[in-house]
């Protein structure tokens, strides 16, 4: 059965050391939306791995890794995290990394013209200026330059010609910054074509000939739900699909293909970057729980905003992705707390919503309605089953299933690959 594992918050839900535990018992891990405006962080023995683009199965012998089509691809950014792994002994050749022809590619301009109308913009959006939106902009403006086009000069010098004719237009005119040269950019992304050759090709072909010889699959998101282009906190959101229906344009299979959705979920609340967070700690809670968590991008480095689990998000997160199982990452954070909380409702102007609220303005100023549980004052991180959990740990599990509906199946206990209970 091939599965996707989603986040089920903003993202930074522990997805990646997810997807390096799950990814051992699958042949391929395919990422299928976003761009390096994400990251996953993997801790195996001492050592550490951040990646940004590469699914992080990568990490595993014999496992084949596709970043598909509904990717945006930064080609420098790429060939950084390439030759990064490869200095720390990591095989990655055409065999075992494969990119999408058909993905997009992020250009200098996006990044800079990301940056230009975030400073324009009287409501910061909190974008991490990596290009990502105005790229997929040009791919819904039907402008956008693909990753094949790197290996095509003719296609490639027409494209980058008609897209410089406008972006040196908007950049002089609307923000008086200088233009662009054709020249320079149309050989740094030829040499990047050159450089990526061996891994692309037609990934939804690959994956559909590799099913059909009953190979097993994961998807793998970024970001989160609530970070969604269609579902997410909206402004205030990536600008692709991160939900599991995502899976099926930006890797280009068939819905039938995913039998099993795991969603990641903090047993706290984050969320990086500006919009609404109905459950924010205060300032004394919020730097306290950043700190023992670690809780900083690891992409950007920015902190993250921390705040208590929200099942009222959450429980919308596991009907719009068909969860089937969850993953509770980060259990230890809460060890020492005398009492832990979780929303169960917002109230607003004298009215609850007990389902998500898509309003705005509701979820700016919505107040929780908590349940208050008794903490369990001692340390998780050496418990590998779930019957050996502390009581109190159990029954804040457990309510959380009772309130989303889905069972968790995985619960995570420290940020090392072995630190981890599976029921």
């Amino acid at each position: 059965m091939n599965l996707v594992v989603v986040g089920a918050q903003w993202g930074d839900e522990g997805k990646g050391k997810l997807i390096d535990i799950l990814s051992e018992k699958v042949d391929i891990t395919v990422r299928y939306q976003g761009g390096n405006n994400a990251g996953h962080t993997v801790i195996v023995g001492e050592k550490e791995y951040i990646f940004h683009l590469i699914p992080s199965a990568i990490l595993r012998t014999g496992k084949v890794c596709v970043i598909g089509n509904g990717v945006v691809i930064d080609p420098k950014a790429l060939l950084e995290e390439i030759d990064g792994l490869k200095k720390r002994g990591l095989s990655i050749n055409g065999e075992r990394f494969k990119i999408s022809a058909n993905a997009h590619v992020v250009m200098p301009y996006h990044r800079v013209m990301d940056q230009l109308r975030e400073g324009k913009r009287e409501n910061k959006i909190g974008t991490t200026g990596r290009g990502i939106g105005p790229c997929y902009s040009d791919k819904v403006g039907r402008m956008g330059i693909r990753v094949i086009d790197l290996l095509n000069p003719k296609v490639l010098k027409s494209k980058l010609a008609d897209n410089l004719n406008e972006k040196n237009d908007i950049f002089s005119k609307v923000y008086g910054v200088k233009n662009y040269d054709f020249g320079e950019i149309y050989k740094e992304y030829l040499n990047f074509g050159r450089r990526l050759k061996s891994y692309i090709c037609d990934t939804s072909l690959y994956l559909h000939e590799a099913m059909k010889k009953q190979k097993k699959i994961l998807f793998e998101g970024a970001q989160g739900t609530f970070l969604d282009i269609d579902f997410g906190t909206y402004p205030f959101v990536t600008s692709s699909n991160a939900i599991s229906g995502g899976v099926c344009a930006g890797a280009g299979v068939s819905p039938g293909c995913v039998g099993q959705v795991v969603a990641a979920l903090k047993a706290y609340t984050t969320r990086v970057g500006e919009g609404p967070f109905p459950t924010e700690f205060d300032k004394k809670m919020d730097d306290l729980i950043r700190s023992k968590g670690h809780e900083f991008g690891a992409t950007t480095g920015r902190p993250r905003r921390c705040g208590w689990f929200d099942a009222v998000l959450s429980r919308y997160a596991v009907i719009v992705n068909g969860v089937t199982d969850l993953a509770i990452m980060k259990l230890d954070v809460l060890d020492d707390l005398d009492t832990v909380e979780i929303a169960v409702a917002y109230k607003f102007k004298g009215k609850i919503y007990k389902d998500y609220p898509h309003d705005l303005e509701v979820l700016s100023a919505a107040k929780p309605v908590y349940e208050k549980w008794p903490g369990w004052k001692t340390s998780t991180k050496g418990v590998r089953q779930y019957k050996k959990l502390p009581l109190e740990a159990r029954r804040y599990i457990e309510r959380i299933e009772s309130l989303l509906g889905v069972r968790v199946k995985y619960i995570s206990v420290g940020s090392k690959r072995d630190e981890i209970i599976i029921r």
